[in-house]
């Protein structure tokens, strides 16, 4: 599996860095090709915004990104600034199916504080596998979206 479709950028603060460590070993032996934006060592000064640029960018190339933070909140709000990206925070493996389902989010925030690792391993893997429904009401959704982001 080396197409953009799955391909996963992960990113994550010092708060997320050990659970990004782990989803990037899981995710491999899945057989998804992950590419870490970072931090690449832990760092308890760093910041999350730093890392939701890197996958944020990445992403708006193609792909899809997990990224991690503390409450999954913070990691998101930077990453949503970002044209093109949908980036939702997750708690739930139904959440997850519909944040890809409804509104074909391409961005995955997790929370290192409140995930265990095999929470976190099955909202990742419910998330990568749930196609975007297609339905016209998303579509027609997400295209509203898209007019927000050019200022219309």
């Amino acid at each position: 599996m080396t197409s953009n479709n799955n391909t996963i950028y992960l990113g994550a603060d010092h708060a997320g860095y050990k659970l990004k460590e782990h989803l990037k070993k899981f995710l491999s032996k899945q057989g998804y090709k992950t590419i870490d934006k970072g931090a690449k060592k832990y760092n308890k000064k760093d910041d999350y915004p730093d890392y939701a640029k890197k996958v944020a960018k990445a992403v708006q190339k193609g792909g899809k990104g997990i990224l991690v933070c503390g409450s999954a909140e913070g990691i998101c709000i930077a990453a949503n600034k970002f044209k093109g990206i949908r980036a939702t925070p997750v708690w739930t493996i139904r959440a997850a199916k519909l944040s890809r389902q409804h509104n074909d989010a391409n961005i995955l925030c997790l929370s290192g504080w409140d995930l265990d690792k095999k929470k976190a391993e099955k909202i990742a893997l419910a998330w990568l596998k749930t196609p975007f429904s297609g339905e016209k009401r998303h579509e027609r959704r997400i295209e509203k979206i898209k007019k927000i982001e050019e200022g219309m």
